[in-house]
């Protein structure tokens, strides 16, 4: 069985971090599978999926990571090409990634204890993200 769905999120931008755990959770409930696999793809080029424990200070640490990483007032070719200054946005994206495969057990999430799905907006501005949800199983 294939089931799908998409969730919509309002974001911040520069690196708004939200929790969509319960959403995919509600989405898994919804579909009839019970065991499989379930894709998630946020439609950008600017933004990521991952997973991570979903703590102040831990989200603190993984922006100043990225910041090191990928500084949101480096010197960027695309940025010079396009005049919209977000290159940072997309280097961060193309390292996180903009998709993510969760295993299904159960009609349950198979996470970590400490392991949430995160949905982070890297772009300078506010947006609204569109996550696929695709679920394989039975």
């Amino acid at each position: 069985m294939v089931y799908s769905e998409y969730i919509n999120r309002k974001t911040k931008g520069h690196t708004d971090i939200l929790d969509i755990t319960e959403d995919v959770k509600r989405v898994v409930i919804r579909s009839d599978v019970t065991n499989g696999i379930v894709t998630l793809s946020v439609m950008s080029s600017t933004s990521a999926i991952t997973t991570i424990e979903f703590e102040p200070g831990l989200v603190a640490d993984f922006r100043k990571a990225l910041e090191i990483i990928a500084p949101a007032k480096g010197a960027y070719k695309h940025n010079d090409k396009w005049g919209d200054t977000n290159g940072f946005s997309h280097i961060r994206s193309s390292l996180i990634g903009i998709s993510k495969t969760i295993p299904l057990m159960s009609k349950s999430l198979v996470l970590g204890t400490w392991q949430q799905i995160i949905l982070v907006d890297f772009d300078n501005r506010p947006r609204i993200r569109k996550v696929f949800v695709g679920i394989i199983g039975e």
